[in-house]
């Protein structure tokens, strides 16, 4: 599939990457606007992070994210394409298909500048450093109303086109331990921009759950010589309980202890570890069965056609234990019935002891159940 990257720099020296799938951009002359018409103020590079003794993670301090835009109007998103009359956002051009920049409100910068002292208040048991990494925003299309799930196959193709791209720049960048990719939809679940979009953070620390499953999967590579995801998707196949889609190159499943009321793993069959290393066929049938799946948690629950969620790509982490990592999709929501949110309330939030309101066997016959038409574009 022939797609066109063109990258320019917006006004305060963010880069700016346009994927474009459509004529005259591909195989024409035509180019996006480049040139950022803004003024605007320097991007704040001051976050921080501070080791949590207690816990072993490392915690972002990012408090200039607490000025970031709050639910503008439909005609001054800032994701929007620059049109005449409005405000000009962050992408200069009329239009675009498929636009990634860097964050305007980041959690980690390459920029940031190490803290000082080494050790908050000179106390050895609080090592802080520099939240030296990347964030950047996916805007999916131009259309402000038009989500992912809405989207023809073509175009979900060439987001994943351009996930594929930025995982594999930013995995390059130094001190980056891992690259993930994420979708969060829904003002449920803390959306501050309605305009259908991802984004990409390129860590300089391993997250918590990364963390806890290489763990895991080192216990079980000592044990049987082998890759703890694999092992899970064999498995999962095998009992067939909480399948749900099987098809050429993945496999679709609510995972055997499920902690999420609405939550769906989708892997590839061949060991990968993130998505760079997918084929051509692999990526083609994952924006189908993205979109499958998108597809049906807007159908999971009756009156509900904008499920809130979450999904994100778990990609394996740079560096040592890369071997234990396996490409996977993880998606879930907080809704736990129609309109009536899970609250991690005092066993979740306080102990991270999880209560699940209901069985991954019947989430999964759910899923089963609300399929979408096979045959649309």
């Amino acid at each position: 599939m022939p797609i066109r990257k063109t990258t320019t720099t917006l006004a305060d020296g963010r880069e700016l990457i346009y994927f474009d799938d459509t004529a005259p951009y591909v195989g024409g002359t035509a180019t996006r606007e480049l040139r950022d018409s803004r003024d605007p103020a320097p991007v704040a590079v001051t976050g921080t992070m501070r080791y949590d003794v207690l816990t072993g993670e490392w915690v972002a301090l990012a408090s200039h994210r607490n000025s970031r835009t709050f639910l503008p109007a439909p005609d001054e998103c800032p994701l929007c394409p620059t049109r005449p009359g409005r405000p000009a956002t962050e992408i200069p051009a009329d239009d675009y298909d498929v636009a990634v920049f860097e964050n305007r409100f980041p959690s980690f910068a390459l920029g940031a500048q190490p803290p000082s002292p080494e050790h908050v208040d000179g106390e050895a048991l609080w090592p802080q450093r520099a939240a030296a990494g990347r964030c950047e925003v996916v805007c999916f299309t131009s259309d402000h109303d038009r989500g992912l799930a809405q989207l023809p196959v073509s175009r979900v193709r060439t987001v994943l086109a351009a996930l594929v791209d930025r995982t594999r720049a930013l995995s390059a960048l130094p001190g980056i331990a891992q690259v993930y990719c994420f979708e969060n939809r829904g003002e449920e679940i803390g959306v501050t921009l309605r305009h259908p979009h991802g984004q990409i953070y390129a860590y300089p620390a391993l997250p918590a759950r990364t963390e806890a499953l290489l763990r895991q999967s080192r216990t079980h590579h000592r044990r049987t010589g082998r890759v703890l995801l694999r092992d899970v998707l064999d498995a999962e196949r095998r009992a067939g309980t909480r399948m749900v889609i099987e098809a050429e190159h993945w496999s679709a499943y609510v995972p055997a202890a499920a902690r999420w009321p609405v939550e769906l793993h989708l892997a590839p069959h061949r060991d990968v570890p993130d998505l760079t290393e997918l084929t051509d066929d692999e990526l083609d049938e994952l924006a189908a069965l993205y979109r499958d799946i998108l597809t049906r948690l807007d159908r999971y629950f009756d009156g509900v056609t904008a499920l809130p969620y979450i999904a994100g790509w778990h990609q394996a982490p740079i560096g040592a234990d890369r071997g234990l990592g396996r490409l996977h999709l993880q998606v879930f929501s907080l809704m736990r019935a129609p309109h009536r949110m899970k609250f991690l309330a005092g066993s979740e939030s306080g102990m991270g002891a999880w209560i699940s309101d209901t069985t991954p066997e019947a989430i999964a016959a759910r899923f089963r159940a609300v399929a979408p038409d096979r045959g649309t574009p």
